[in-house]
């Protein structure tokens, strides 16, 4: 009968022992899971990117829109049965476009004060860009305080100052901007009919050329129709 051969003192029976990791592959493994977190950090920055990117975009679309609707509104408002500005008492007109302001004499309230109100829109600078911007008066009760305030936006769209600033909203970035009066229902320019200073149009036709690297870029129109105009307007 043969018997095993006794193992030496000191030495381990072979395969009794498990083998660790190399210091080669702890490496490896480290520069993978390197790899692994990197290309994941870069997927959620580009998520985040994206994400705000989108954010960025609905808050442009949606100033546009206010924007747009005040428009509206400050017309739907228009104080139509002021006096002509040509008048002994040189009151203002509801509506005057001088090629760079159009201003609109509207009613308004603040708070208890109530009363009228002059609006101006221009196309001027905020922050070094380019910008359609809305002025708006505090409400006034008397003539001299209405002419006054008509003549303060007119100021405000050529030399504004830090108060008139302070009265001014910047709508949306913008290269420029015309207006066409409808009257007799058809679209012209406000300054070519003999109308122009003394009688509300029909309508008020609104061309914004807005920059490529906004939400909405191109020409955008808006047209404002008199609730009280009669006819077909195209």
């Amino acid at each position: 009968m043969r018997t095993a051969a006794p193992v030496a003192p000191g030495k381990p029976h072979q395969g009794a022992g498990r083998r660790g990791f190399t210091l080669v592959e702890l490496l490896v493994a480290l520069v993978v899971m390197s790899l692994l977190s990197l290309m994941s950090w870069r997927g959620l920055e580009a998520m985040g990117r994206s994400q705000r990117l989108t954010q960025a975009r609905a808050d442009e679309v949606q100033a546009l829109q206010s924007g747009l609707a005040q428009w509206g509104a400050d017309l739907d408002a228009m104080a139509t049965d002021l006096s002509n500005p040509r008048a002994a008492n040189s009151l203002p007109s509801a509506l005057d476009w001088n090629g760079l302001l159009l201003r609109i004499t509207r009613g308004c309230s603040s708070g208890a004060e109530s009363g009228l109100c002059v609006v101006g829109w221009t196309l001027g600078e905020d922050q070094g860009r380019k910008v359609w911007l809305r002025w708006q008066s505090p409400p006034v009760q008397t003539q001299a305080a209405l002419q006054l305030a008509w003549q303060q936006a007119a100021l405000w769209s050529q030399s504004p100052t830090a108060a008139s600033r302070a009265r001014q909203v910047p709508i949306t970035p913008l290269l420029d901007w015309q207006l066409y009066y409808n009257r007799g229902g058809a679209w012209s320019n406000p300054g070519s009919s003999s109308e122009a200073a003394t009688t509300t149009p029909d309508g008020v036709r609104l061309v914004l050329n807005l920059p490529p690297d906004q939400a909405l870029a191109g020409t955008l129109t808006r047209d404002w129709i008199r609730p009280t105009a009669v006819g077909e307007k195209s």
